[in-house]
């Protein structure tokens, strides 16, 4: 069964650019020869990490949505363990997100249409000013 996955690495920041192309070329030929599809291939570039990682605070970010089922992710996952110049990555499904996303949307778009356009509210009443009962008498002297 396949499903949908976003695995994201993060390259050393000491590698050249043809290293890192030949890299992702190799991770993408993985997926597509177990049997699954790389719907996209992002490079986000150099950024800093969050804390220090293999004594890196700089990586280069790649973002790979894939479409497979679970021996051609575990055998992805495998590759990037062992691969030198991978820092750190992490594979998340996203098939299950995006069905839950559909749902709510297709509820808002039903939920809108059912219910009519609410009327405006009216506009508050004025307000007048009462002076405090104490101040409008005059002060009475006591015999």
């Amino acid at each position: 069964m396949s499903r949908l996955y976003e695995v994201m690495f993060i390259l050393r920041p000491d590698i050249a650019e043809e290293d890192a192309d030949k890299l992702v070329a190799g991770f993408t030929t993985t997926v597509t020869n177990g049997g699954g599809a790389v719907k996209t291939v992002e490079k986000l570039g150099r950024r800093k990490l969050a804390y220090t990682v293999r004594k890196f605070n700089d990586g280069n970010y790649v973002l790979f949505t894939i479409e497979a089922g679970g021996p051609v992710v575990m055998e992805l996952e495998r590759r990037l363990r062992v691969t030198e110049p991978v820092i750190k990555f992490i594979t998340v499904r996203i098939d299950e997100e995006e069905k839950r996303l559909a749902k709510v949307k297709a509820n808002r778009g039903v939920r809108r249409s059912a219910e009519p356009p609410a009327a405006p509210a009216p506009p508050p009443a004025p307000v007048e000013a009462v002076p405090p009962a104490n101040a409008a008498e005059p002060a009475q002297a006591s015999a």
